[in-house]
């Protein structure tokens, strides 16, 4: 999943790789069960955004919040990873509780494939 190769720094990967082993304060928007606003998916994690960030398609900084179960509307955790997403300018960060979660790849990976389609994103850990 981590792809060895560089990347083309774009403007939302540069952005979130500023929050990268770092405590980030969520807003939760789609909390856990919650189905998408238009898509009608599922959402099988807590999906938010980094408040008073500005990311390039004009909304705040998404992120994922892994590892509870229970629907949230705040929440605050390490930056461990980053979905950088290779077809648009649309990041998202991985964050997870203090509690030190550790998550390879492949976890990161099934915990976002509700959203995110294999092969048009790598993780990003650095």
């Amino acid at each position: 999943m981590t792809d060895p190769r560089p990347l083309a720094e774009s403007a939302s990967l540069t952005l979130a790789r500023q929050f990268l082993g770092r405590t980030v304060d969520l807003t939760i928007d789609r909390p856990y069960g919650s189905r998408h606003p238009t898509c009608e998916f599922l959402y099988t994690v807590n999906y938010g955004f980094v408040p008073g960030t500005l990311a390039p398609d004009g909304e705040e900084l998404d992120a994922y919040f892994l590892g509870p179960t229970e629907p949230m509307t705040c929440a605050t955790g390490t930056c461990v990873a980053i979905v950088h997403r290779l077809h648009d300018d649309d990041d998202k960060l991985i964050v997870v509780p203090p509690d030190g979660l550790h998550l390879d790849d492949s976890a990161i990976a099934i915990a976002v494939e509700f959203q995110e389609e294999p092969g048009h994103y790598v993780i990003v850990r650095s």
